[in-house]
Parts: C-alpha cells; sequence; structure tokens
C-alpha cells in the first residue's frame, strides 16, 4: 500500500506565480497534493456529472462533462481513478479522450458546494477511463450556487446526436450565455512546464447576467477566490481556454474555444465585486440539444454572489 504520508505538496508553477505577482497576492506554498487524500477519494462517487478539460487535435483545452449513475467514478487507489462511462460520440471533445492523453477534472456537489479537483493522465481506454493522478487539491464553496439532482438521467431521444457547430454565437447562444449563474473553463499550462503543469478544469459563479457578450468577445469578471490563480496562470502562459454553459432546465450544453487576455487592472470598467476581468474571443463554438442528462432544481445562490454585481 502506498505511503502517502512522506508525499508532500506540491509547489506553485512559474505561471500560477507570475499570476499572483500581477494581482499584487502571494499566496505561499499550494496545497496540491501529488495524490488523492481519502476525503477525495470518497467524495467522487457521490457524484452523477464529471467536468472534464482535454485536448483537440490542435492541443486546445476542451470543456465537456460526463454523466452517469452515481458510482460510475471510483478511487482504486490514491493515484488512479475510475471512470466508468465514455463520452458520448456526438461531443466534439469526444476524441480528445485518448489513452495517454493529459486530462483535468473537476468533481462538484452543486448540493453541498464542495468541489475538488484532480488533473493527470489518461492510462487507459476501454469501456471507461482509468485516470493517473498527478495533482489533486480542493477549492473553497465561494460562486457556487447549490442544484438538487432531482432524476439522474432524463428523457433523451438524439442521446448521440452529432453538436451543431456554429457559424459565430448566435442569439440562442447570448441568451445563455448572458442567463448562466454558473459556466466552466478549461486551461492548460503552457507545455515547457512539464510536470507542474498539465490540464485543468475549474468552475466560475456568478449572478445571472455576471458574462457580458460583445459581439463574439465574452466580458468574464474574476472574483476574489482562494488566491492560487490556476486558472488565470495557465491562461498567463497559454491564453487558448475551453468553456462550457449549461442549460440546467433543458439540458442544452453550449462548448466554446477561444482566445483569452487579462485585464489585471480594470479600475471603473470593473463590475461589483471584480478584481480583474478576462476576455475571450469566441472562435468555434457547438450546441449539444438534451447533452446534460441528469436533472436539476435550483437551490439559492452563494452568500459570495450575492455581494456581486452584473452588468
Amino acid at each position: 500500500m502506498m505511503n502517502t504520508d512522506t508525499m508532500g505538496f506540491l509547489p506553485f508553477n512559474a505561471d500560477e506565480r507570475a499570476a499572483q505577482a500581477l494581482a499584487g497576492l502571494r499566496t505561499g506554498r499550494a496545497p496540491i497534493r501529488p495524490f488523492m487524500p481519502e476525503q477525495h477519494r470518497a467524495f467522487f462517487p457521490v457524484l452523477p456529472y464529471l467536468f472534464t478539460a482535454t485536448p483537440d487535435a490542435q492541443g486546445w483545452p476542451m470543456a465537456s462533462v460526463l454523466t452517469g449513475q452515481r458510482g460510475f467514478v471510483t478511487s482504486p487507489d490514491p493515484l488512479t481513478l475510475r471512470i466508468d462511462t465514455l463520452p458520448r460520440a456526438g461531443d466534439p471533445a469526444a476524441p480528445g479522450f485518448a489513452a495517454d492523453a493529459e486530462i483535468g477534472l473537476l468533481g462538484l456537489d452543486l448540493a453541498t458546494r464542495r468541489r475538488n479537483r484532480a488533473n493527470g493522465r489518461i492510462a487507459s481506454r476501454d469501456s471507461g477511463l482509468t485516470v493517473r493522478i498527478a495533482q489533486s487539491f480542493g477549492n473553497c464553496p465561494q460562486y457556487i450556487q447549490t442544484r438538487t439532482v432531482i432524476a439522474e438521467a432524463r428523457n433523451i431521444t438524439a442521446d448521440d446526436a452529432p453538436a451543431t457547430a456554429l457559424s459565430g454565437l448566435d442569439e440562442a447562444a447570448r441568451d445563455l450565455i448572458e442567463s448562466v449563474d454558473t459556466f466552466f473553463v478549461a486551461s492548460r499550462a503552457r507545455s515547457d512546464l512539464g510536470n507542474e503543469g498539465g490540464f485543468d478544469m475549474s468552475h466560475r459563479g456568478g449572478r445571472p447576467g455576471f458574462v457580458a457578450v460583445h459581439g463574439e468577445t465574452l466580458t468574464i469578471p474574476d472574483f476574489r477566490g482562494n488566491g492560487f490563480f490556476n486558472t488565470l496562470g495557465n491562461l498567463l502562459g497559454d491564453p487558448r481556454a475551453g468553456l462550457l454553459f449549461i442549460d440546467f432546465n433543458t439540458g442544452d450544453l453550449l462548448q466554446l474555444l477561444g482566445t483569452t487576455t487579462i485585464d489585471w487592472h480594470p479600475g471603473e470598467a470593473g463590475l461589483a465585486g471584480a478584481e480583474r476581468l478576462w476576455r475571450v474571443k469566441v472562435e468555434r463554438a457547438w450546441r449539444r440539444p438534451s447533452a446534460f442528462s441528469p436533472r436539476v432544481t435550483f437551490g439559492e445562490f452563494a452568500p459570495s454572489t450575492l455581494q456581486t454585481g452584473i452588468w
């Protein structure tokens, strides 16, 4: 049995430290482990969904979500996650779920606001995925709106229908983006960081209207968080981002790829509660009807969310 007691925390990488410096912060030691502690291993099996970041053919980080019955994700040991499902054939991110590909994972229990991230590499692919974990860490519950899963699957008539590629953000896409209180962002560290880098999947939340759309560009506030700067550090080194928006009422998904710029000191151009802004110029987009199978009901806004503004 592996002795995790002798395995220390990992340091922040160079881009995370650079982002912290640009934000005027210094966090110190990173609470990131090279293995999953027991509480993380016990957490993932309670989830009926798992948010993912994987590469496309050009190395862009694609954001997606895997779904299944509770227990479809298990941890046979502190360095392994077993995922007993595969992405749907209609998922534009599906080709990236290949053996030896890097992967970022986010487990998020919307009912309790608990979230854990695990990043690593796909060791094998068969009827599911076996992931070798390189980094594991928890996140604070800020800006997570509660939702309750009332059914782990909805009635879906076109389970593997191909995604519709959009030539730009149409009215339906803009309406969804400007109405959400939650979305997800996939990022990747620049490749020359080696084992200190990898893919990452993260959550962002705010009041409906906190993401603004101007033409093909999204403006996103960066509220006060844990100070790790995992996502913005990645985007500082490699500005490519993948975004995932979910219509929790219908299960429709909107998946975007775009190039990011960060405004570290927006001043009066900012939003209440925002310490920075980042903008994503959308370059590719896909819509997938009813692809998020769990049925959920809204609970309440996080107290931290209610302290923020909208555009």
